[in-house]
């Protein structure tokens, strides 16, 4: 009697036990939790990166109650380290600090219980390289080719292509450190077809070579560059600087014989504004360097050059004052004429000088008559092309290659206050290889 008393009275107590243990179970045995997703959207597998990379995409929950706390990328063996956002996130990844070659990113997403499966993509690094030679040399080139609003004037991106070759051969063969070479091109974007279309990519975006300095050829930027040179090469006795600029010049088109510069001066327009040549020749009162070649390639540009036509002088009082002992200054027009470009490749004139010392087709170019160049006179070389070779070699193509004809009137213009030695004038003459 006593153990059934016993068992009657503990089947409450049982039932209590069980009912507690139903009760508490979902605590002490929760469910199972669903795994978070996470998507790597940009930069894709396979792709070349370089310079400052934002890499982004999505994180979701499963669960449906938006408890994405955190995501976190890894770069190859590094650290995890958190980005920024949740569903939506990104991280920005420098890569300069990266060796060249393949890298993996790799995205993980925490909700607050467990992380999910890992996300990974390789890319290929290609850094621009920076040359540092320990030479004293700066180069600017300046080209505001597609600020006109209608089409027709625009002179598409060429410019900033041919300026891009010339900052390689620089590099490449002339020791100019990367660090010294400035590249100011419209307003500091690139635009879709070939100029004529919409902003695609601010210039550092794009992959280039060599990591130069590039920026947007405003006239504040423009004067902002041009004194820092002045400052920098001004610390030393053999400095050497190279100055290009490249866009319409400012004269009145229905005036065929004059263009309207009788009595102005040379002006070139930047992206928002004019620079007249005695601005220019200011600005640079103050570079003492005596190794200067200085080229404009504009229509009605000559005056920068304190020149004219057929090589005459500009008057007095319109002088720019950028000719200076040591300095060979170029244009790429006379004060009176037109000059030419190709919205792909570049200014006309600007093209055959680059071509002349890049090929070394302009070792033993000589001036004549009018400085209009002739053909090297007994085969006297030296192996190396000056910048006034390949101004005299310019002029020599474009008065008798035939397939140039309507582009004869340029006349590009010379004012050559570079020491000059020997029985010819410009021998040995400014050289800007090595």
């Amino acid at each position: 009697m006593v153990s059934s008393i016993i068992s009657i009275k503990l089947v409450p107590l049982i039932l209590l036990l069980s009912g507690t243990f139903i009760l508490l179970s979902g605590c002490v045995f929760p469910d199972e939790n669903t795994r978070p997703f996470v998507e790597i959207e940009y930069p894709t597998d396979d792709m070349v990166v370089f310079g400052i990379t934002t890499i982004r995409g999505t994180a979701t929950n499963p669960d449906g109650n938006e408890s994405v706390m955190n995501v976190e990328i890894k770069i190859n063996d590094g650290d995890w380290r958190s980005a920024q956002g949740t569903s939506q996130w990104w991280f920005n990844w420098s890569t300069y600090g990266v060796t060249n070659g393949s890298a993996v990113i790799s995205a993980r997403v925490w909700d607050g219980v467990t992380y999910s499966a890992v996300e990974k993509i390789t890319v290929r690094v290609d850094n621009p390289l920076d040359v540092s030679s320990g030479s004293h040399k700066w180069a600017i080139f300046v080209a505001a080719a597609n600020f006109p609003s209608d089409n027709e004037s625009k002179l598409g991106n060429g410019g900033l292509y041919l300026a891009e070759n010339m900052t390689r051969y620089l590099i490449e063969n002339g020791s100019y450190s990367t660090q010294n070479i400035y590249l100011l091109f419209d307003d500091g974007w690139i635009r879709d077809e070939n100029g004529y279309g919409n902003p695609v990519a601010a210039l550092q975006q794009r992959h280039h070579h060599y990591n130069i300095t590039y920026g947007a050829a405003i006239k504040e930027e423009v004067i902002s560059v041009l004194e820092l040179v002045i400052q920098e090469s001004n610390r030393y006795d053999d400095s050497e600087v190279f100055i290009w600029i490249f866009n319409h010049g400012y004269g009145d088109y229905s005036k065929k014989l004059t263009g309207g510069k009788i009595l102005r001066n040379s002006d070139i327009f930047v992206w928002d504004d004019i620079i007249i040549d005695k601005e220019l020749g200011y600005l640079l009162s103050l570079l003492k360097s005596k190794q200067v070649c200085i080229i404009i390639d504009a229509c009605y540009s000559g005056g920068f050059a304190d020149k004219t036509i057929y090589n005459l002088p500009t008057p007095f009082l319109l002088h720019s004052g950028i000719p200076q002992p040591g300095r060979v200054i170029i244009t790429g027009a006379s004060k009176f004429r037109l000059g030419y470009a190709s919205t792909t490749l570049g200014p006309l004139f600007s093209l055959l000088w680059f071509e002349g010392i890049r090929t070394g087709e302009a070792d033993g170019f000589r001036p004549s008559f009018l400085k209009t160049g002739r053909l090297p006179l007994f085969m006297i070389k030296d192996g190396k092309v000056s910048v006034e070779e390949a101004f005299y070699f310019a002029r020599y193509i474009l008065r008798t290659d035939t397939n140039l004809n309507e582009f004869r009137t340029m006349q590009p213009q010379i004012n050559d206050q570079y020491p000059q030695k020997g029985l010819f004038s410009s021998m040995p003459g400014l050289m800007l290889s090595n």
